[in-house]
């Protein structure tokens, strides 16, 4: 394995901690987070003056010289497979896809092949400057299978780091459309009485709460209000179906971004949404309210009716604004139609 040699003169004013101060100066062309560099610290892969330093709290002084060996990245153990991907941009650092529903984005022991992972793989084509050591693409937000819409994905260490910290700061605009059970309004007198619910300016349902594994179904998360992940969702309702209304297509925005958070919240809220076989239970829509065949549809619908429209966020390497857009995909298309006639 051939390695790279990397020289950091700390500047003035530097952070308290060796790890902080070489990711705020180590050289652009290094393409090195903050992660990856406490990696080398804790390999030994980091001196000072010949001596090794494996203390990434060590305190540093301007002035100071820290050699960094970076080994080349090695071949990702992810088989690359040849599937069609939907590109809707792309540059040296990024890339933004609209994923199809049924594809897992990362490999597990249940999914080993099929994924994105494996897609983007095969489409880079061993263009890849490596993430965390290794040759792969670099994974900072993942939608569920069913779940259609937009991902970005990091090309190189240094893209991935710095969308990493949009994600953990919540500056990355991520905008829901989904297909929900009822009609989430202010003037609701349940929805006043749901702990965690609230209502702002503008008919916005706020909902905030805890998210953690459900003790009893590993596959499922539930909200609590002690313990667990802050999480917070809001919803604006854009158009109701039926009379009197029993289904809504809302726009859901994530403040933070927990496994299945949209899913549970809509569900602990009473408007789950349609197709949900995890957290939508076997509710069916009113038939008073419905045409049949649109009451079928939704009964019949095979997914969760949730899709990632809008991503936005700043490109982590020329510090653009990025804001995509994808349109709903063939199957909520076609039953928003039913609902709508």
């Amino acid at each position: 394995m051939s390695v790279s040699d990397f020289f950091v003169a700390i500047g003035p004013n530097p952070p308290d901690r060796l790890d902080k101060a070489l990711a705020r100066d180590v050289p652009e062309d290094a393409n090195l987070s903050r992660s990856r560099i406490v990696r080398l610290i804790a390999d030994g892969a980091v001196t000072r003056d010949g001596i090794v330093v494996k203390d990434q709290k060590a305190k540093v002084a301007e002035g100071e010289v820290y050699a960094l060996a970076v080994p080349d990245a090695v071949e990702s153990h992810i088989e690359p497979e040849d599937i069609p991907l939907d590109v809707i941009w792309e540059d040296d650092d990024l890339i933004v896809i609209d994923k199809p529903v049924g594809m897992v984005v990362h490999p597990a022991p249940g999914t080993p092949g099929g994924t994105l992972v494996n897609a983007l793989l095969h489409h880079f084509g061993g263009n890849l400057s490596g993430v965390g050591g290794e040759k792969r693409p670099g994974i900072v937000h993942r939608i569920d299978k069913d779940t259609s819409g937009l991902l970005v994905v990091a090309k190189s260490d240094k893209a991935h780091h710095g969308l990493a910290v949009q994600f953990e700061k919540h500056t990355v605009e991520r905008c829901y459309l989904a297909v929900v059970h009822g009609v989430p309004d202010a003037a609701d007198p349940r929805l006043r009485g749901t702990r965690g619910v609230s209502f702002e300016a503008g008919n916005i349902m706020r909902i905030t709460t805890q998210l953690a594994r459900h003790r009893t179904d590993r596959q499922k998360q539930a909200v609590l209000f002690q313990g667990g992940r802050h999480a917070v969702t809001r919803v604006r309702t854009m158009e109701t179906f039926g009379t009197p209304p029993v289904a809504a297509l809302v726009a859901c925005w994530l403040e933070t971004g927990r496994t299945h958070q949209i899913r549970v919240h809509l569900a602990h809220s009473g408007h789950g949404l349609i197709g949900d076989q995890t957290y939508g239970g076997r509710r069916k829509l009113n038939a008073k309210a419905l045409p049949a065949p649109a009451v079928a549809m939704a009964a019949g619908f095979p997914r969760q009716a949730l899709h990632a429209a809008v991503l936005g966020f700043e490109h982590p390497v020329s510090r653009e604004h990025l804001r995509f857009e994808a349109p709903l995909p063939g199957d909520m298309a076609a039953l928003l139609a039913e609902l709508r006639r």
